[in-house]
């Protein structure tokens, strides 16, 4: 297969995406000649150009103008947004919408991976083509059953491109959501084992399927353990995440560096040995605005309290039983100019910065990484060279994706070309250990490989199994062991602000009450701001990142409402509950 450039990926999907409103009336068009045609899959070239659209699906840190998956995924307890004029960012359904790219997107791409299946399969390519092309198509189709299921629980599985007569599946039930997942296993466990490319960072290979193959299981794994009580499914996944996962580690080895992760160019990236899969920019072709929005003087919102307590100290232990300084108090320092001098506002009343440089250097170093030293709010801002005034609704900056070599793109909107990873060693390793903990088979050899190599890049010292299952943090507030619990803290501050993570896995843990604000208050504080010379609205010394508005949890949360649409359409399709 030709190389997948993302500039390549860009223009197909351009030229032959189609607009549609929502599935039912997608799978009722009947094919256009051209690619109903036998002959038109026949062509190598052709086929390239329909797999190389899924490129689009990974939106990294966005398709040009929109917003993408890193940083702008606010609602978690890493993040609080609230303004004056905006409560804190509530659930992603707070009513039936007519209708959803969460429903409509994933069956416009299962329908586009069926025909290339179909396709390809009457083509007279040659039977290793065939299989490949058939591979990667069902690596999608999987993958997108999963953003399916994970969304919506039980829906509609559709396993070939519909006729316009197909009533019976158009107009079908929704699908259990075991079966569907099983389905999705299915034609990801046929996508390690069969596509042709094996290692290419901007391509589709059998890597990469492994790669989302352990995502999709420790996914299935944790909701069959944690909602379902299903432990003999739960330990059929967890497996299926090792076995994906473990041949991955060595292959793409976590690095030295945590922050070149996010915020290198193309060619840097590209020769990251921990990258398994990456989203590329290059400048005047395609470009981003992550960077930009995250160092403009538009509001960021910054990392929570809750977040920031979840680092570890220098020595290894939590925030409760650490022997290192607890304090998150900050030191105010005369804001100075190029020459040293003093600088004042209009009225000649001196200007400061306000530091946590202190509380940062006993803390995991991966805080320091993500977040400036400097804490800066409304009244307080603070400028990083290359960069506006800048103002945090927590008072915590967002530094983890900037590049100052960026110069005058730094702060210009979709001028960033830095590049976003969508697969990486760290995430593979984190998925594997969890696993392994889970399954009760987690060892310290399978630390050494990964969760220790974590803490070595954070500059913390190393565990050992006995040394996490005895730990006993008082914080833990999730009804599990010591083990699991520090598992799950690392997977945290290790893929802060990352893709939604954080989200999607209080999900499958179902721990999605610990968004609900007014039970667990630290997810709407920000930065200890008790030795600021600038006040403003705080308790107890720490700011009001929600502006007294509270986030309230409701069971119904963890499954998104089917589009009223969908159903109007398809009366065989039920509501989920509470919605």
């Amino acid at each position: 297969m030709k190389k997948l450039y993302f500039l390549v990926a860009l223009g197909i999907a351009a030229a032959s995406m189609t607009s549609c409103d929502d599935f039912l009336n997608d799978n009722r068009y009947p094919l256009s000649q051209q690619v109903a045609n036998p002959m038109f899959w026949s062509n190598p070239s052709n086929v390239e150009g329909q797999i190389n659209r899924f490129y689009e699906e990974f939106s990294g840190y966005g398709n040009g103008s929109g917003a993408g998956v890193f940083y702008f995924q606010y609602l978690s307890d890493d993040q609080a947004n609230a303004t004056s004029s905006q409560s804190l960012t509530t659930w992603k359904n707070i009513s039936v919408p007519a209708s959803s790219s969460a429903w409509n997107s994933p069956y416009n791409e299962i329908r586009s991976a069926n025909l290339i299946i179909e396709g390809v399969a009457a083509s007279s390519l040659t039977e290793s083509q065939k299989t490949n092309y058939t591979a990667i198509a069902r690596m999608m189709r999987g993958y997108e059953y999963y953003l399916l299921v994970r969304a919506y629980g039980d829906v509609p599985l559709v396993t070939k491109a519909l006729d316009p007569t197909d009533d019976a599946e158009l107009f079908g039930p929704r699908t259990n959501r075991n079966e569907v997942m099983d389905y999705a296993l299915a034609d990801l466990s046929f996508a390690v084992d069969n596509i042709s490319t094996t290692a290419a960072k901007n391509r589709f290979s059998a890597d990469l399927a492994a790669a989302i193959k352990s995502e999709v299981c420790l996914f299935e794994a944790s909701y069959a353990k944690y909602h379902q009580k299903d432990n003999a499914r739960a330990e059929k996944y967890y497996k299926e995440v090792v076995a994906a996962a473990e041949p991955l580690i060595d292959k793409y080895p976590i690095g030295d560096n945590y922050k070149a992760i996010y915020n290198s160019f193309r060619a840097a990236l590209s020769a990251n040995s921990e990258i398994i899969f990456m989203k590329e920019y290059e400048k005047d072709v395609l470009m981003h605005c992550t960077v930009d929005y995250t160092s403009s003087s538009s509001p960021v919102a910054g990392m929570t309290k809750d977040a920031f307590d979840a680092y570890l100290f220098v020595d290894g232990k939590p925030l409760a039983l650490t022997s290192e300084n607890k304090s998150d108090v900050g030191k105010a320092f005369p804001r100075l100019d190029a020459d040293g001098n003093p600088l004042t506002d209009k009225d000649k009343n001196p200007l400061y910065n306000y530091s946590i440089k202190e509380p940062l250097q006993v803390r995991d170093a991966r805080l320091s990484a993500i977040t400036d030293t400097a804490v800066y709010y409304n009244g307080l801002q603070y400028k990083r060279p290359n960069s506006m005034l800048m103002t945090s609704l927590t008072g915590y900056g967002v530094d983890k994706f900037n590049n100052p070599e960026m110069s005058e793109e730094f702060t210009t909107t979709i001028k960033n070309y830095t590049c976003a990873p969508l697969y990486w060693g760290a995430l593979i390793a984190m998925d594997y250990v969890e696993a392994k903990a889970e399954l009760g088979t987690l060892t310290d050899g399978d630390l050494t490989k990964t969760m220790n190599k974590i803490f070595k890049r954070a500059g913390l010292p190393e565990q050992t199994v006995n040394g996490l299952s005895t730990m006993n943090d008082s914080a833990n507030n999730m009804n599990v062991s010591s083990l699991i619990w520090e598992i799950r803290r690392c997977r945290r501050c290790e893929f802060i602000f990352d893709k939604g993570i954080r989200y999607w896995d209080l999900v499958r843990w179902h721990q999605l009450e610990l968004l609900d604000s007014t039970k667990h208050p630290n997810i709407a504080l920000g930065a200890n701001v008790s030795a600021s010379p600038v006040t403003v609205g705080n308790i107890g010394g720490y700011l009001d990142a929600a502006y007294g508005t509270t986030r309230k949890f409701e069971e119904r949360q963890y499954l998104y409402p089917i589009p009223s649409g969908q159903i109007q359409l398809n009366q065989s399709l039920k509501q989920n509950p509470g919605w």
